[in-house]
């Protein structure tokens, strides 16, 4: 069965569709969580209310542009709209400090490291540096998405940025040879 008569099927409310499309697309759409979320499980919950809303609203997809992209927006928003019920976006200040520097020296930092430290920024530093470096989204388009203002998300940015810097220099210093 094709991709377009799965999502027909979905339509119509069949739970054998639905097994099959979430089978399909929960290890790319879980990976799009695993960013957005504090942690595994949260992610696992995210994923799992996210499918739900994707099955919800599955009769809103026009079959124009990927249905894997449409899934995706519909997982982040989810996502995003649960934190923003959270309140994490509230933020008093924004005041932006400038955007520092990070040097990465070269196989010193693993990926699992830096998906490590991602993941253990607070909420709202996170997601803005997921929404803008990772997904590319600009500051404005954060700000609609997240309803906060483009300075915040900026701000948010070089706050996360700033986290991220202190955390690689201290595991590259934890990493560098003693000298004898």
């Amino acid at each position: 069965m094709g991709l377009e008569q799965l999502i027909q099927n979905c339509q119509k409310d069949s739970i054998k569709a639905q097994e099959q499309l979430y089978r399909l697309f929960a290890p790319k759409l879980f990976a799009v969580c695993l960013k957005y979320s504090r942690n595994y499980e949260d992610a696992q919950d995210n994923l799992q209310d996210g499918f739900l809303l994707i099955f919800k609203k599955i009769g809103q997809y026009q079959f124009k542009g990927s249905f894997e992209g449409w899934a995706k927006r519909v997982m982040v928003n989810n996502v995003l709209q649960r934190y923003r019920t959270e309140g994490i976006f509230d933020i008093v200040s924004e005041n932006i400090p400038d955007e520092p520097d990070v040097e990465i020296e070269d196989d010193s930092v693993s990926m699992e490291f830096l998906v490590s430290i991602i993941q253990a920024l607070p909420d709202r530093y996170r997601m803005v540096f997921n929404l803008y470096v990772i997904d590319g989204y600009s500051h404005k388009e954060i700000g609609e998405m997240l309803g906060i203002s483009d300075g915040t998300s900026k701000s948010n940015l070089a706050r996360a940025r700033m986290i991220l810097k202190e955390k690689i220099e201290t595991q590259q210093g934890n990493s560098l040879p003693s000298a004898k």
